[in-house]
């Protein structure tokens, strides 16, 4: 109980000092991103729901995971959306070049235009996990999103 009572006080004193700086409480796109994705990996339904969302949304995509391991491909999805989210919270992009290496037409083969049912697959994910969905927030992980599919989907 005391650890619990020093935690809202600790988060009392940075909300004080932060008004008392001028500084709204307001967050920017990543953090709401951030926050989300964290809300969503709670449970591991969200990543067995995005990968049947973005299964359904294509033939093509769906035979590509015909012979895979998906509790280890859910795995890499965690960890790949994560970098996306951390590179536009200002982190190195080398991991991501490394995945559009890795999904580029002489290695895995990844068509571009696969990305857009990604983000759309994941995105409806999102929604269906998220408690604090809005429209806001849809824009804010499309604008969060962006930069990183496109690094991946620019090395095809």
């Amino acid at each position: 109980m005391a650890i619990f009572g020093r935690k809202l006080r600790m988060r009392a004193i940075i909300t004080s000092f932060r008004l008392f700086q001028g500084h709204p409480l307001q967050m920017n796109n990543t953090d709401l991103v951030f926050q989300s994705y964290g809300r969503c990996c709670r449970k591991d339904e969200f990543f067995v729901d995005f990968y049947d969302f973005f299964m359904s949304s294509s033939d093509a995509i769906r035979n590509r995971f015909v012979d895979t391991d998906m509790a280890a491909q859910r795995h890499l999805l965690r960890n790949g959306v994560m970098q996306i989210i951390l590179v536009a919270r200002g982190m190195s992009d080398r991991k991501l070049r490394d995945l559009g290496e890795s999904h580029n037409r002489s290695n895995y083969n990844i068509k571009p235009e696969w990305y857009d049912l990604w983000e759309q697959s994941l995105l409806k994910t999102v929604r269906a996990h998220d408690p604090e969905w809005t429209p806001e927030l849809q824009q804010a992980w499309r604008e969060v999103l962006k930069p990183g599919i496109d690094l991946i989907r620019g090395a095809y």
